[in-house]
């Protein structure tokens, strides 16, 4: 590799990976509304419409949270430090709501096996509580060590 070669994984930011979580979810939801939907209107199920229900409310939430991911991208830098904020907590509401859709997922899995959706809702909602407890505690971290550098410059 040359010296002016970047690893590609060094380049991504989490934020960048939040992204590509939300891509996923975004496709695996469009994918599940269409072909689910297809079956539900050829032997239509009360929890199958439910479950459906559920991720169709969902999208919206999908679909702002790239307008906003691509707006602070268009806008770096140009932006105040309280707009930035603001926009970072929608996009952060707007994944939590995103996230709902795997309740609606587990309701189709526990259509098919009351073991398979229990399970995987019981693991969904632990697997959330650790994705948002790891990202918050390298937030927080990440805040201590910058007002630490702003302590050290002083």
């Amino acid at each position: 590799m040359s010296e002016g070669s970047v690893n590609v994984e060094s380049r991504t930011s989490s934020q960048d990976k939040r992204w590509t979580i939300m891509a996923a979810l975004l496709g695996t939801n469009t994918a599940i509304m269409l072909f689910q939907g297809i079956e539900q209107e050829a032997n239509p199920t009360q929890i199958r419409e439910v479950a459906l229900t559920i991720i169709a409310a969902t999208l919206p939430f999908q679909a702002i949270y790239f307008l906003i991911y691509t707006f602070l991208l268009e806008n770096n830098g140009s932006l105040s430090s309280h707009m930035v904020k603001k926009l970072k907590t929608a996009s952060n509401i707007c994944q939590l709501f995103a996230y709902l859709s795997l309740v609606g997922v587990a309701m189709l899995w526990y259509n098919l096996s009351i073991y398979v959706g229990v399970v995987f809702l019981m693991s969904t909602v632990f697997a959330m509580i650790l994705v948002r407890y790891a990202m918050t505690t390298d937030e927080e971290s990440r805040d201590e060590m910058m007002a630490s550098g702003h302590e050290q410059g002083s």
